[in-house]
């Protein structure tokens, strides 16, 4: 039994997270157990001799006065008031990530955090191990709850953690190798300041040893900043510029659609994803795998035949002279600017979704001022108005884009097949979809169904 786990333990959030620290709990042998959570709790069967107290509706979080020890879900902001008098009352908070991060008996633990890319990367350095035949598994954001990884743990394999900000708030442990990808700013409706979601960031690689490795990227000053707060020896960059005689170094240039390390050279055109903005997930991917002992040359080749994730720029086909791109997973402005940078025949854009309090003006200048082959934008969801008058302000009437907003995304998809033949659709929203679907997943695969129906 963890002995971290003072009783009463009480677990903060009980969805999918929750549920998970639950079958822990249970697997640890903890026998008094409160589950809070403001949403109504059914709870699985409970082993004999396990009191599990339950706690929900609006005073849920009561219950932290029956806790000694808490687990917090992800999605609970920990700086609330109850929490604060929790703890100066003496109460211990913890996370799924730092109970994992204390008790995997694994060889070697890689994390990932950016504002986007994070599952990108995640797997195609799970794709690369496969490939060089050292077992692997994904974990924390991406794939299996972290804890539920501990039920067949092995020092006989590397975990892959993908990890958001809200998951590494209150971390004070570090993987081994941390991977932070670009980092601009999200969740500031749940964040209260950029610079808290950017040191939430920073804790996955604060706490490292001297021994671990940190990946980052080099031109990104708020990655390079985070990198900076890493005690790792081995810090491995990515940048961008002349790679014309190799990066001898160790570290990842990026030119063009050229990713080179050492002597040895990837080009795009020579794997399946598509879009340069992919090299640097593959160069922070490769970069990762070389603190595993895998060689360039090897990540290299895997990376060839790795193929993208569903949602993720994922290339739906072409019919009737026109190529469809599906960019669901896109919930950010930055994501669509990086989408939008890999067009090279005129495109129609479906844009818009739920509000996140983002700010539009730097996607709407992009799009109008440099992306010449944009023709069309489909506006859809909460945000329409407002993205339609940031593109206004930045002179799309002007630049003669076509613009509408339109109720559903079958309506704005129909408007932009008028692209014709030899242009591109693509759905690539910069925002959430709650309000009109019930995840990105559910917005993708209706847009999938819409370009069979063509």
């Amino acid at each position: 039994m963890n002995n971290n786990l003072v009783s009463p333990v009480g677990i903060l959030g009980f969805g999918v997270e929750g549920q998970s620290t639950l079958r822990y709990l249970f697997r640890e042998g903890v026998k008094d157990i409160v589950v809070m959570d403001k949403n109504p709790v059914n709870l699985p069967e409970v082993p004999a001799g396990v009191n599990v107290k339950v706690c929900s509706g609006e005073s849920y979080m009561d219950g932290l006065k029956d806790c000694v020890t808490v687990v917090r879900s992800a999605g609970v902001y920990p700086m609330s008031q109850e929490l604060f008098k929790f703890q100066m009352n003496g109460g211990m908070m913890t996370s799924q990530i730092q109970l994992f991060l204390e008790q995997t008996k694994s060889s070697k633990v890689v994390g990932v955090t950016g504002t986007l890319g994070k599952g990108s990367t995640v797997s195609m350095i799970s794709h690369i191990l496969d490939k060089c035949g050292k077992a692997n598994i994904i974990g924390g954001n991406f794939g299996v709850p972290a804890l539920d990884l501990l039920e067949d743990d092995s020092a006989d394999r590397i975990s892959i953690l993908e990890l958001s900000s809200f998951q590494l708030m209150t971390l004070s442990k570090s993987p081994d190798v941390g991977v932070v990808l670009r980092v601009s700013t999200e969740h500031l409706d749940w964040h209260k300041t950029v610079e808290e979601y950017r040191d939430a960031k920073a804790n996955l690689v604060r706490w490292q040893k001297n021994s671990g490795t940190c990946v980052y990227l080099k031109d990104a000053k708020p990655t390079a900043k985070i990198a900076s707060e890493s005690p790792a020896r081995n810090k491995l960059a990515v940048s961008f510029g002349d790679g014309e005689n190799g990066s001898n170094d160790g570290n990842a240039v990026i030119e063009g659609s050229t990713l080179t390390i050492g002597s040895d050279k990837l080009f795009l055109g020579d794997c399946k994803v598509r879009g340069i903005y992919q090299l640097e997930n593959m160069a922070a991917a490769t970069l990762a795998c070389t603190a595993l002992g895998i060689k360039v040359a090897d990540a290299f080749e895997a990376l060839k035949s790795y193929e993208t994730l569903p949602f993720r720029m994922e290339f739906k086909g072409e019919k009737k002279g026109i190529e469809f791109y599906n960019d669901s997973y896109a919930t950010r402005p930055d994501a669509t600017i990086a989408a939008t940078g890999s067009m090279k025949r005129p495109f129609a854009l479906i844009l818009g979704g739920s509000e996140k309090n983002a700010d539009f003006t730097e996607l709407s200048n992009i799009l109008v001022k440099e992306r010449p082959n944009l023709k069309r934008v489909a506006l859809i969801g909460a945000t329409a108005e407002r993205m339609l008058d940031d593109l206004k302000k930045a002179g799309v009437d002007e630049a003669g884009i076509k613009t509408a907003i339109f109720p559903t995304l079958e309506e704005a998809f129909a408007d932009s097949l008028n692209i014709g033949e030899g242009g591109t659709v693509i759905m690539s929203p910069a925002c959430a979809s709650f309000g009109l679907f019930k995840n990105y997943k559910v917005r993708g695969q209706v847009f999938d169904k819409l370009v069979s129906e063509v």
